[in-house]
């Protein structure tokens, strides 16, 4: 038995930020998303967001890297939102996303992070916070590219 604790900070962005989850029905893409994860053995910490993103935070089995676990979850829930009529703006995600590792000793900071999105959104905006993640993360930020899908 192999003993691993792999916990990510996922943050999906809608294509062009375009405002699409409407917060009536973001319960319900939520639960979606939460039934993919649990389907790839994955841990649901917390999940929670805006019209424009959602932020989650999960737990991986060893077997599943990150970037395939992204690519599932974006392209599950592109198909469902698009055939869903709660979610008749979305077109899809961006093509980039953020996720960045963390202790299970960061999680409670992490979930109260995302659980405060309504009210954090009040005081900076998605452009502003997403810069930090990435920044915070001493990644480089190619300004061509960055959040212009």
């Amino acid at each position: 038995m192999s003993y691993t604790c792999t916990i990510y900070h996922v943050v999906l962005r809608t294509h062009r930020s375009e405002k699409a989850i409407a917060e009536e029905y973001e319960a319900e893409l939520y639960a979606y998303m939460n039934g993919i994860i649990n389907h790839l053995d994955g841990k649901l910490y917390r999940i929670g967001g805006m019209p424009d993103h959602v932020h989650l935070l999960v737990s991986l089995p060893a077997t599943l890297a990150m970037a395939p676990f992204v690519k599932e979850l974006k392209v599950s829930t592109s198909k469902w939102m698009k055939a869903n009529p709660h979610f008749p703006l979305f077109t899809g995600w961006s093509q980039e996303y953020a996720g960045f590792t963390y202790s299970i000793h960061d999680s409670d900071k992490i979930i109260n992070y995302i659980k405060n999105q309504k009210e954090h959104h009040k005081r900076m905006t998605f452009a502003e916070e997403y810069r930090r993640f990435v920044e915070a993360n001493n990644l480089p930020i190619d300004e061509r590219y960055f959040m212009k899908d």
